[in-house]
């Protein structure tokens, strides 16, 4: 029997991370603490390491090729989740998950059309959709920060009213809520969608890291999935963002919609991004279980720091991903005070502001995640426990010293 893997989020100090280029360590002075954007503090997975120093030895940088990234992806679902629904024949090769989405809203909805959105939602939904010429429609979350299926249903029939196409897309788990769909709340979501002609594209790029006492469903297991899509990607669970790569998924009834993908999408993944996320869902089993049982102490350990160091935010732990939605409306930051109580500000981040103006923390402003999002902040707990707890201690410290 293997003895269990260390904890990878307490492998790597302070010290050690500050060395690092990466946006997370970049944009900030290096006395902040970032807890803000979704990468990890880890080291890399050995079986995802060892592939890409093989790659590199023997010169192999050249343009991706093969399907051996959807085969890994397809025996990791069977083991993971105990879903078959993966057909190699209906998968693409893509970028990465934001980019998989434009080429898929491509595929279903022309300019003009609408793009309906769970907000608060991960705010890239907002400026891909934008910028690729459609229109966002919010149909917000409930006040349990899951699916309203009144609200989606009242926005399907709406944007539909309007005449064009309409396409929904999905965050499971969702960002930044944490939320896990359940599989109910999923073949509801069909039905809808099948219902008012809706193509559903999911975004599962989180689908790993579910955490204990929730389970994932993949969005095409259930029925009425059938002409919907899905993205998926080692890029969060292992940690390889800047390692580019994706699978575009669809549902039996999308094939030949996926197939009109042009071929030239294929050519922007990274080739070693390719061989990475291979090796992460072929050998990177028993790395991420022993991650996960990080990311579950964390959760646990934040839920703890938060009653004792800032009582008045509202927090409920999430059942996936590793970020954290902190409701901070109690603090009364975002009231059009600054945190001196001086003068009129029109910025909706004044809660991330003033932490890290006077915590030195790099949090999330919840007003970019849509509607719903204001008076909030969305913070990785994807860090060591030392870091963790100095971070919230230093959050605390800086609303007791408001005026």
């Amino acid at each position: 029997m293997m003895d269990a893997l260390p904890n990878p989020l307490e492998t790597l100090s302070l010290d050690q991370l500050r060395r690092r280029t990466s946006i997370k360590w970049r944009a900030h002075p290096g006395d902040v603490l970032p807890l803000w954007v979704a990468e990890m503090d880890v080291s890399l997975a050995p079986a995802v390491a060892q592939a890409v120093h093989e790659a590199i030895d023997r010169g192999d940088t050249g343009y991706p090729a093969g399907t051996d990234y959807a085969e890994a992806l397809s025996a990791f679902a069977a083991r993971r989740w105990q879903w078959d629904g993966i057909v190699v024949e209906r998968t693409a090769l893509v970028p990465d998950v934001m980019m998989g989405a434009v080429q898929l809203l491509r595929l279903v909805t022309d300019p003009g059309d609408a793009v309906v959105v769970n907000a608060p939602v991960y705010a890239p939904f907002y400026a891909f959709v934008a910028h690729d010429a459609r229109r966002v429609v919010e149909a917000p979350l409930g006040d349990d920060s899951r699916i309203d299926l009144d609200v989606l249903k009242t926005a399907f029939r709406r944007t539909r009213a309007h005449g064009g196409k309409v396409a929904y897309l999905l965050s499971n788990p969702h960002n930044p809520t944490g939320t896990v769909h359940t599989r109910q709340e999923l073949a509801a979501v069909a039905e809808l969608a099948r219902r008012h002609g809706v193509r559903v594209i999911a975004d599962e790029i989180h689908a790993p890291l579910v955490l204990s006492g929730a389970r994932f469903t993949p969005y095409l297991s259930v029925p009425g999935a059938e002409d919907g899509f899905a993205l998926m990607s080692a890029s969060k669970g292992w940690n390889l963002a800047g390692l580019k790569a994706a699978v575009a998924l669809a549902g039996p009834e999308a094939g030949a919609d996926l197939h009109r993908m042009p071929e030239e999408v294929s050519h922007g993944p990274s080739h070693l991004g390719v061989i990475a996320h291979t090796a992460a869902f072929t050998a990177g089993q028993a790395w991420l279980d022993a991650l996960l049982e990080g990311l579950d102490a964390n959760r646990t350990l934040l839920s703890r720091l938060l009653a004792q160091y800032l009582p008045a935010v509202r927090y409920t732990p999430p059942q996936g991903t590793y970020l954290a939605w902190l409701d901070c409306r109690p603090l009364g930051l975002e009231n059009g005070q600054d945190p001196e109580g001086l003068a009129v500000v029109s910025d909706m981040a004044a809660t991330a502001q003033m932490f890290l103006d006077r915590s030195r923390v790099a949090v999330s402003s919840g007003h970019v995640f849509g509607a719903g999002g204001a008076g909030h902040v969305r913070l990785n707990f994807a860090t060591s426990q030392t870091i963790l707890t100095q971070a919230i201690t230093r959050m605390g410290q800086a609303v007791r010293d408001l005026p």
